[in-house]
């Protein structure tokens, strides 16, 4: 295995012109501010409620470092650019946070339009929904806490069921790999369950549907054991997509509030470690499990290459893939689409006005992850320097 592959900046930042690098230092200098995140997190909803003229603001900005583009064929020139140095886009329709019936439906609609995008295009090998985006939430919870539904809600769950089978069906028909992302522990066990009905329907030959599996929940190591233990009685192929997890903070305060153990592990270590079994658990068995990894850690990520080299896995096996967020992570990436790995970037797009509520979150989520937004700031950094012709290597 190759030694330190993602110290490489200069390949990392290849697609940033220097105006760019600039304008990345600068938006990463700011979140490396837990303050300022939080100000603007806060104020940025309101500013646009009050019809605030903001939007332009934020497309040069935080839209930029972490979007392709408002529409698909936005998106379209930093998907084929990626794709020339090997790194593959997995396009994120991102509206979050409506609740009406309509919205699901026009949500659905696009993302079947999205499935039909990306057939036969090489760029584009994954497809993703999240399930509360064809949905409600309180649909979803009450099911995983095997409440009984009223006959209202009976037909409202038939609808999410139905959503699910029709994207799940489409992305089977069109051979088109499917993402299905977790949520929140209290809403999972629903979804989880039908998406292995998904996968019992329409994995039988190959991993067409993946549900996700976060990491930071201990229980997830028996989870995808019992899950292989289904898949090999009922005969059907598991798509795991496998990430650390993004809901800590909110998982904890409600065991907290509510009086149960908390589903997460008890510190990072226990999560990189519960991260990394699953993972390994997998590869044992990739005759009947395809991996996502989901990831940016280079830890994770170089025990993963040496673990495919020990057991003479090739580099682009289409059954594991790695990926990270566009905007975030370059250096692994690129570098692993260099070295011959299956490389992927979650790129979200979608209107301003309706992404804003995916952009907070991405901005919470990076200033939460201890070290996250400085180590990318040090990369950028980094690759200024060397440009500069100031350039010190860094260390390990």
């Amino acid at each position: 295995m190759e030694q330190k592959i993602f110290n490489d900046t200069k390949r990392a930042f290849a697609l940033k012109s220097d105006k760019e690098l600039k304008e990345s230092l600068f938006v990463f200098g700011l979140m490396n501010r837990p303050v300022l995140v939080d100000i603007g997190t806060r104020i940025t909803p309101l500013a646009l409620k009050l019809r605030l003229p903001v939007e332009g603001l934020i497309k040069k900005t935080i839209f930029k470092m972490f979007c392709g583009g408002e529409t698909k064929t936005e998106c379209l020139p930093i998907i084929k650019k990626m794709h020339e140095k090997d790194v593959h886009s997995v396009l994120d329709y991102s509206s979050e946070g409506k609740e009406e019936e309509a919205h699901f439906d026009k949500n659905l609609d696009i993302k079947c339009r999205i499935v039909e995008f990306a057939k036969g295009k090489n760029e584009i090998p994954f497809t993703v929904f999240k399930p509360t985006g064809i949905g409600r939430f309180a649909i979803w919870e009450k099911v995983s806490a095997k409440e009984e539904l009223t006959d209202e809600e009976q037909l409202e769950w038939n609808k999410v069921v139905a959503r699910v089978d029709k994207i799940c069906k489409l992305a089977y028909d069109l051979d088109v790999r499917i993402l299905a992302d977790a949520e929140e522990s209290w809403m999972q066990d629903a979804a989880d369950k039908l998406l292995e009905e998904m996968m019992e329907k329409y994995n039988t030959k190959k991993a067409i549907v993946y549900n996700t599996l976060q990491c930071y929940r201990w229980d997830r190591l028996q989870y995808i054991k019992d899950l292989h233990a289904k898949a090999q009685e009922k005969g059907f192929k598991v798509g795991a997509k496998v990430v650390r997890g993004a809901y800590m903070e909110k998982e904890n305060a409600r065991a907290e509030r509510m009086g149960y153990p908390t589903p997460i592990c008890e510190d990072k270590e226990a999560t990189d470690v519960n991260f990394n079994a699953v993972v390994y658990y997998a590869m044992q068995h990739l005759e009947d499990i395809s991996l996502y990894i989901g990831t940016h850690n280079e830890v994770s990520t170089y025990l993963t290459m040496q673990l495919m080299e020990e057991k003479e896995i090739a580099k682009d096996d289409d059954r594991i893939w790695f990926s990270q967020l566009y905007g975030m992570s370059d250096h692994i990436s690129f570098n692993l689409g260099n070295h011959g790995y299956n490389a992927a970037k979650l790129v979200p797009f979608g209107p301003i006005r309706d992404v804003i509520p995916y952009l907070m979150r991405r901005a919470q989520e990076n200033t939460s992850v201890k070290g996250q937004t400085g180590r990318e700031y040090a990369l950028l950094q980094e690759e200024k320097q060397r440009r500069d012709g100031t350039y010190v290597k860094r260390v390990g």
